[in-house]
């Protein structure tokens, strides 16, 4: 079953605003982000995203902990993703496009 992309969008948003300012947080981000980076490579679609994040983010959080240890390193992880959606090939100004099949 595929993650719904809508609440993925609004959870990685609130991981976005509560890392500003953080240092902590921030650092944990960008190490996450880094391996998303080599999880889904290039070019890949925000449902996908989605979906990597729906299968379970353990594997983020052991990378965040590494720079956020004793803080909600959720935030973290939702930040990453956040980051890391506006790469995605279908992806537009904060949402998903959708194309209609044209004959």
């Amino acid at each position: 079953m595929s993650y719904p992309v809508d609440l993925a969008l609004d959870q990685w948003r609130m991981g976005q605003s509560r890392v500003i300012g953080d240092p902590d947080l921030a650092d944990a981000s960008d190490a996450v982000l880094v391996e998303l980076r080599k999880r889904l490579g290039g070019v890949f679609q925000i449902t996908e995203l989605a979906d990597l994040y729906g299968e379970g983010t353990d594997w983020a959080s052991e990378v965040a902990q590494r720079y956020a240890q004793g803080t909600d390193s959720s935030w973290a992880i939702d930040a990453a993703f956040a980051r890391y959606a506006q790469q995605a090939a279908d992806f537009a100004g904060g949402r998903m496009q959708r194309y209609d099949d044209e004959d």
